[in-house]
């Protein structure tokens, strides 16, 4: 999936404050972190809790930093082999709507959903911290020229992005909804837009 300011500048030195609680499969609304009170590490604990649907299986799989997506919770290389190609869909004869529908295929186990691509090599998600995301989703340069309200509406409606809760064929959706994610994101935002720092987890 991809989805925009802290690019270049560094990361406001804070203290990091320790998270509330995380619900099993649920998001944390932004009324949980009000016991910061400070904004940057509220902004901060904001977006660490982001991550958690970010760096999930549905969104990281099509956020590798190579040219091959990846399938399943462990991230496995997609079967059959293929390739990212010039343009994010494939290569000539193996693009990817030659498999993936718009919809899921449910008796072929086959997931799907409108603009199935991989994210560009800019947006690789994979393997990254939640410091290394902020500042990729929050640099135009790496997050194809988008605005943090940009990013918050591509989050918010995009129907690829919507994919990650309505995976099919028994795969785990991401945490909470995409609704939450988008209240969450813009939460964040009116915090200050503030990247955790490399240690915080």
């Amino acid at each position: 999936m991809l989805v925009a300011a802290c690019s270049s500048r560094a990361p406001t030195p804070v203290d990091p404050a320790p998270p509330p609680a995380i619900p099993a499969a649920g998001l944390l609304a932004p009324a949980a972190f009000d016991s910061i009170a400070e904004r940057p590490p509220r902004s901060q604990a904001m977006f660490v809790e982001i991550t958690r649907v970010l760096t999930h299986a549905r969104c990281v799989n099509c956020h590798p930093a190579d040219d091959s997506p990846r399938q399943g919770d462990l991230h496995a290389l997609h079967d059959p082999p293929v390739e990212r190609g010039p343009a994010n869909h494939g290569i000539v004869a193996m693009q990817c709507q030659t498999c993936h529908q718009d919809r899921n295929v449910v008796l072929a186990r086959v997931p799907g959903a409108r603009g199935w691509k991989l994210a560009p090599l800019s947006m690789a998600w994979l393997g990254k911290s939640p410091a290394q995301i902020c500042a990729q989703l929050s640099d135009p340069e790496r997050n194809g020229g988008r605005t943090l309200a940009q990013v918050h509406e591509h989050l918010g409606h995009d129907a690829l992005v919507a994919w990650g809760w309505a995976p099919g064929a028994g795969r785990a959706p991401a945490p909470g909804s995409q609704a939450q994610l988008a209240t969450l994101f813009q939460a964040w935002i009116d915090t200050g837009a503030v990247c955790p720092q490399e240690n915080v987890k």
